[in-house]
């Protein structure tokens, strides 16, 4: 009968066909090796030795030698299963800063037992298997596109494509200056905006955003107080800040004076706050004449013609502010005398005369010359009657009201 002592290796693949070598006694007129119940091609090296193929199989098998004069004892054979070389599926996120420590997650299979994972040439800062289809690691720094891949002793993957992607710049913001409230569409100019996932003011988010180019992206402004920097955040990471200022509404305190003539003209005092870099000056729907910045807190301008009462606003970068009542008051104008009936009386005076004209209303006095009437009674905003004083020659006959006094009329004592 055929003895088995000793199998070199004793162990193997589980896709088999590597070489066994079987060593024992007897093995003269070998017919049949079989590994458990598979029988495999083998050659017969001496009655001591032969030399099998091991047929592919899993778990521990008994190996025996079978002559005419019977079959061998069993020695066992353990069969190995070999990984496969591991597979990458996917890579989230696939781009990162070149400044590195990016969080990936990798998965595909065979990651158990992780020996590398490289970034390019580089391998990643460190790694966590997590599963034999799942993996996290740390992206070192780099730069352009670079294939990740995993090695294990089985072999390394196929690479997946990771890009690092530069730090954006940011350098200007058109305009840099804004009202509190916000609303105020800006123009950010810079490099590396592609993809960008955020635009700030401060800690606060732009109410909205859009990238225009690489180089450009439009936002605009939340609400803020005081100067804040702007930032534009893509994949590649943050970028620089760029000052951004918000400035308070303007505010409107006191008018002095608060009335005026409607035919404008008059210069009003403003106070207030905020009121540096006015552009403008508004009395109504009306731009005053014209109008200085003299201080923070304080304006001078000219209002121009209008009717009744009208709100005054002061319009600066940052809006336009509270409105303050200005009343236009109708001056009467200047009183005319048409004419004088009769144009003549005796020098003792006491001639009843009547005057025709405009803007008699409130007349204070009616004076022949240097003269004034003793009596006079104004009848209507066209019409004065007056008792002619005493005087001698050719006078002027003039009307006086709060507008001024009227042109004078010849008057002949006789």
């Amino acid at each position: 009968m055929p003895t088995i002592t000793s199998l070199s290796p004793t162990s193997g693949p589980a896709s088999g066909f590597n070489g066994v070598v079987i060593t024992g006694t007897d093995f003269t007129g070998v017919l049949a090796v079989r590994f458990g119940a598979t029988v495999t091609t083998f050659t017969a090296n001496s009655s001591t030795q032969i030399t099998a193929i091991a047929p592919p199989g899993t778990g521990t098998v008994q190996v025996t030698v079978t002559t005419l004069a019977g079959t061998s004892n069993g020695v066992s054979y353990t069969y190995v299963s070999v990984p496969a070389v591991p597979t990458v599926a996917s890579i989230i996120p696939s781009t990162g800063p070149v400044t590195g420590g990016t969080l990936v997650t990798l998965t595909g299979t065979g990651f158990t037992g992780a020996t590398a994972v490289s970034f390019g040439a580089t391998p990643a800062t460190s790694y966590f298997v997590l599963s034999d289809n799942l993996l996290v690691a740390l992206s070192p720094a780099g730069v352009g596109t670079v294939p990740v891949t995993v090695t294990t002793s089985a072999g390394t993957s196929a690479g997946i494509p990771f890009t690092y992607v530069p730090v954006p710049t940011l350098t200007s913001i058109s305009p840099n200056s804004g009202p509190v409230t916000g609303g105020t569409t800006v123009t950010l100019t810079g490099t590396g905006f592609t993809g960008a996932t955020a635009v700030r003011f401060g800690i606060l988010p732009a109410t909205s955003f859009t990238v225009n180019s690489d180089t450009q992206i439009t936002a605009v402004t939340p609400v803020g107080l005081g100067t804040v920097p702007v930032t534009v955040t893509t994949a590649g990471g943050t970028s620089n800040g760029v000052p951004y200022t918000y400035v308070p509404l303007p505010i409107l305190i006191s008018l002095i004076p608060n009335s005026g003539s409607s035919a404008g003209g008059t210069t009003v005092t403003l106070t207030g706050v905020g009121l540096t870099g006015a552009t403008g000056v508004s009395f109504g729907a009306t731009p005053a004449t014209s109008f200085t910045v003299v201080s923070d807190t304080q304006i001078t301008a000219v209002a121009p013609a209008g009717l009744g009462t009208v709100q005054v606003k002061v319009t600066t970068a940052a809006g336009t502010s509270n409105g303050l009542p200005f009343t236009y008051v109708s001056v009467p104008a200047v009183p005319i005398v048409a004419s004088i009936t009769p144009n003549s009386g005796p020098a003792f005076g006491g001639t009843l005369v009547i005057l025709t004209g405009t803007g008699f209303t409130g007349a204070s006095a009616v004076s022949f010359g240097a003269t004034p009437a003793t009596i006079y009674f104004v009848l209507s905003d066209t019409l004065i009657i007056a008792l002619a004083p005493a005087g001698t020659g050719t006078v002027q006959v003039t009307v006086t009201t709060a507008a001024g006094t009227s042109n004078g009329v010849s008057y002949t004592y006789v």
